[in-house]
């Protein structure tokens, strides 16, 4: 191992998603007008947030975190696969694929967090409203957000110290888009069974326990409310409707990609090009119309802008 430790691989190829021209021109179409509408739309979150003392609690302060990491989520990967959809050679080089996948996981690992801060929230605000602005104060705030960074490096690092040595001296092709880890890694000249195992159970518990933690919340909180009131919990539903169905857009494809034995190449592809595009534009959408106080203070945001637009 020692006289192959190093790398003679420069660079990846990628398969790409479709070599029909028709369909090229319909993924570009959908990917930058996706791209553009999540970047415009999660920075509009951002700065209504950062901007209006009334969205000034908890709540917002997570979404506003959210809508970051979801520009984060479109630029790492969507913006390539623009670029490459009309190339005939898609090509990373190495350092690119592997800060590309770093920075996924990351990104990952910090929004399960979000999320779960989000759901916990949520908890508080509906089951102990009473509680709420003891409980969710400006030091929840920072734990949350610096227990998100920390969880999602962490769950980072421990794969990329195991994979930035792999020794990849034969096959550069990854039939994918993006620099995903699992392909990755069978592309090495070593066995890399255990390797492939351990990121199937670091990803995969992750997102699989996430998504029970997600969701055994979500009907404690609605079990808790019908106790109390048929109305309410019918408020409850409403107001939790729209985080259930951002924890399912974005799990979803996270348990198929790692936990699936035998996952279909075209579906994988194709769930992952949902991920990286449209994810990131369901959520602010999800979320704003979901949400009487951001839409109000998105319009009064849009109408000062537009006011300081035509003084200037």
């Amino acid at each position: 191992m020692e006289g192959t430790n190093r790398s003679v691989v420069s660079e990846f190829m990628f398969v790409g998603l479709t070599n029909s021209w028709k369909m090229q021109v319909l993924l570009f179409v959908f990917a930058s007008v996706f791209y553009m509408a999540s970047m415009m739309g999660n920075s509009l979150i951002i700065f209504t947030v950062a901007s209006d003392p009334h969205l000034h609690s908890l709540m917002y302060f997570l979404l506003a975190n959210l809508s970051f990491i979801d520009l984060g989520v479109s630029c790492v990967t969507c913006p390539k696969m623009i670029y490459d959809l009309f190339r005939k050679h898609k090509v990373i080089s190495f350092r690119g694929c592997i800060t590309q996948i770093f920075f996924i996981h990351v990104i990952g690992g910090v929004e399960v967090v979000l999320l779960i801060g989000m759901a916990y929230d949520r908890y508080v605000a509906i089951c102990k409203p009473l509680h709420y602005l003891t409980i969710m104060n400006a030091k929840m705030c920072i734990f949350i957000l610096v227990s998100a960074w920390v969880v999602g490096l962490m769950h980072s690092l421990v794969q990329f110290v195991y994979i930035v040595n792999l020794p990849f001296c034969g096959p550069n092709i990854l039939d994918s888009f993006y620099c995903d880890l699992p392909r990755f890694i069978r592309l090495a000249c070593v066995d890399t069974n255990q390797l492939e195992l351990m990121v199937s159970a670091n990803s995969g518990f992750i997102s699989v326990g996430s998504f029970f933690i997600l969701v055994i919340s979500y009907i404690v909180i609605i079990v808790t409310v019908q106790k109390h009131s048929s109305s309410g919990s019918s408020k409850a539903l409403s107001t939790l409707s729209a985080h259930i169905s951002v924890v399912v857009l974005f799990f979803g494809p996270l348990i198929f990609v790692y936990t699936w034995p035998s996952p279909s190449t075209h579906l994988d592809k194709y769930l992952a090009i949902f991920d990286a595009v449209g994810t990131p534009f369901l959520n602010p959408v999800i979320y704003t119309l979901r949400n009487q106080d951001m839409k109000t203070a998105m319009k009064r945001v849009c109408r000062q802008l537009l006011k300081y637009g035509k003084i200037s």
